[in-house]
């Protein structure tokens, strides 16, 4: 008979909390994105984090342990072999990656693979590089309108991304041309995790915007998943931000897009006030992508306080039969050298009111943990072919 009727899981895309023990075969020997981030700024306001056992978990400049924290705190490695996003989360759901995704950070697209792209979809591909979205944009989108040429752009992630001026371009070309490269990328050694279709609206450097007819054409999970499992048994399975794109739809019930980190806790303090049973399962990733990537520990800083008061308000919303988990699918330590993710053990806190207890638990050695834990929560089996075993048990 299950426990918690509702389970909030909450992926802070990015918070590491320090190096793994293979860190230095990643080149990422030394990092802790959490911590690096706190000794970077004089003020660093967490009280519900604190509250929690954040500093009790992990050694902070300005965060002093707590005598009773409110939650169950450990650390999880990582089992697969990556460090992106998609590798993260699949593993969290029981799949364990052992052929990493395809990156192109350092060095662009290869040159078979572009000749392809261009011979396949007519358009000559400019870029081809690591950029920002907006940044690229700015750069060559006054090229794009005047020739006809094809921004491909990537990022740390795996991802093969294209951008379209909707005017110009054309939604419908875009979207072949994705089409597209998504086929062209199933090949093992060009393989991302996603294609992404940037469309665009302006004529001119400074005005350029992103719209949102953004569309991802992700790689489905290769086996069933914990998400499958709550489905096919009939919970809610309800997804806030890239939760959508990193399953390509699988195992969800309900999805919803989140505009930013901010907007997506929005969002799951809506649904908090819905009458549901089964999963909310967040990604925030702005702290991510506007701070991790480019490098900004401080703007870092100020998004996890501003998680840190909408934390306030979810905890507010919970009832005693809810249960949370915190947790994170990669480290990206902003004082670390290049733009890339950095392999990192995630944390993991576990609260719910009707606890009666809290503190340390031991270390797990796979996020694969938190999917068994949500089903065993519901008396549901790990699907098949997956890992993961449930510490329910320990959450008393």
């Amino acid at each position: 008979m299950k426990k918690y009727k509702r389970i909030f899981t909450i992926v802070l895309d990015s918070l590491g909390f320090g190096e793994m023990p293979d860190a230095a075969d990643y080149g990422d020997e030394g990092t802790d994105t959490i911590g690096h981030i706190a000794e970077s700024v004089e003020n660093f306001q967490i009280p519900n984090l604190t509250a929690m056992g954040i500093g009790n978990l992990h050694p902070l400049k300005q965060i002093k342990p707590v005598a009773h924290p409110n939650s169950y705190f450990t650390t999880l490695c990582e089992s697969s072999i990556g460090k992106d996003t998609m590798t993260g989360h699949w593993e969290m759901m029981g799949l364990r990656i052992t052929t990493p995704f395809k990156t192109f950070t350092d060095t662009g697209f290869p040159p078979e693979l572009i000749h392809l792209l261009e011979q396949r979809t007519g358009h000559k591909v400019i870029g081809n590089k690591s950029a920002s979205g907006t940044v690229i944009l700015d750069e060559l989108a006054e090229e794009e309108i005047a020739t006809g040429n094809m921004i491909v752009y990537t990022s740390a992630d795996s991802v093969l991304q294209i951008c379209g001026n909707e005017e110009t371009f054309g939604l419908d070309e875009l979207y072949r041309c994705c089409e597209i490269a998504r086929e062209l990328t199933m090949k093992d050694e060009w393989k991302v995790g996603r294609v992404i279709a940037r469309p665009y609206i302006g004529k001119k450097k400074g005005e350029f915007e992103r719209t949102s007819n953004r569309h991802d054409y992700a790689l489905k999970p290769f086996a069933r998943t914990a998400l499958n499992v709550l489905k096919d048994a009939g919970y809610d399975v309800i997804s806030v931000g890239k939760i959508y794109d990193i399953f390509d739809g699988e195992g969800l019930t309900q999805s919803n897009k989140s505009k930013s980190s901010v907007h997506g806790m929005e969002q799951t303090l809506e649904i908090a006030d819905r009458d549901f049973t089964g999963l909310c399962f967040v990604n925030l990733v702005d702290f991510d992508a506007k701070w991790g990537h480019r490098r900004n520990p401080v703007g870092y800083a100020k998004e996890i306080e501003q998680f840190d008061v909408n934390l306030g308000k979810l905890l507010n919303k919970l009832r005693a039969d809810d249960f949370l988990i915190l947790t994170a699918d990669h480290g990206n330590d902003p004082t670390h050298t290049g733009t890339d993710h950095t392999r990192e053990k995630v944390p993991f806190f576990a609260y719910s009111p009707s606890m009666r207890g809290n503190g340390p638990i031991d270390e797990e050695n796979t996020f694969a943990v938190i999917g068994a834990t949500i089903l065993d929560n519901f008396d549901l089996e790990m699907p098949e072919n997956t890992i993961g075993t449930s510490i329910l048990y320990k959450l008393k």
